[in-house]
């Protein structure tokens, strides 16, 4: 399985997410503390995103994060008030490509997956035909993660709400996959929804600022363990959980 966060809050340096922290996301790739879906580390490449009052820019690589010599000078001189960072464990059969990595993105949007989705990918025919032609033709990766990203993508473009989005696709892919693991990540850099379902997910609400995480960054005992089944809904000042089902 995968390892990813999401940050909104004061500006922030890309390293004091990334690097800095005892458990950060680069220690996370090598010496995960939860593997439940299998594998052991986090090696099939990783990618950063975070808003700039220009837009959004994405920094993928195919590689181990840890291999990336010009990474922590990045990350040292940039700073976002909105960030989404994952790395990638791939699934047996699925590509290693940079396009593959999260996060995906589209306009002020990013998104991750961390998880599986049972029965890939004859479990999705029947969704993934609800979507338009030129949709599939134009995925980033032959992978689950892409197409949940362009099924959630689907939702927001025909005006659904970011947490009804992601909480209608996660319904729908285990009415389809039962078993499947969906931990999504989707920020615009003003607010961010996340999902718990069949990984382990945590959240520490500073003041001012939220953070998301598969794991936690340090031993803060403000840092919560999302509950299974859970969707959260968050802003820099403000955040809140719901049963998935009853959003």
């Amino acid at each position: 399985m995968c390892r990813h966060l999401a940050y909104l809050g004061p500006p922030m340096l890309l390293r004091e997410l990334l690097f800095d922290p005892p458990h950060a996301l680069v220690r996370q790739s090598w010496a995960p503390r939860d593997m439940r879906g299998g594998g052991t580390i986090n090696a099939d490449g990783f990618g950063v995103g975070w808003h700039t009052p220009a837009g959004v820019v994405r920094y993928r690589r195919p590689t181990p994060i840890w291999s990336d010599t010009a990474l922590p000078g990045l990350a040292a001189s940039v700073a976002s008030t909105g960030v989404l960072a994952a790395v990638r464990s791939a699934t047996v059969g699925m590509p290693v490509t940079e396009t593959a990595a999260a996060p995906f993105g589209d306009g002020p949007w990013l998104f991750s997956h961390n998880g599986v989705v049972a029965g890939w990918p004859a479990s999705m025919e029947k969704l993934a035909g609800t979507l338009p032609a030129v949709d599939l033709l134009t995925l980033d990766a032959p992978t689950d993660a892409a197409l949940l990203w362009v099924l959630v993508r689907d939702r927001l473009r025909a005006g659904a709400p970011p947490g009804e989005a992601v909480a209608g696709v996660v319904a729908d892919v285990l009415r389809a996959a039962p078993g499947s693991r969906l931990n999504l990540l989707l920020t615009d850099g003003e607010s961010l929804v996340a999902t718990a379902v069949g990984h382990a997910l945590s959240v520490l609400d500073l003041p001012g600022a939220v953070v998301v995480a598969s794991e936690p960054l340090d031993d803060r005992p403000a840092w919560r363990p999302v509950p299974e089944g859970t969707l959260l809904r968050a802003t820099a000042t403000d955040l809140t959980s719901t049963v998935l089902g009853e959003t």
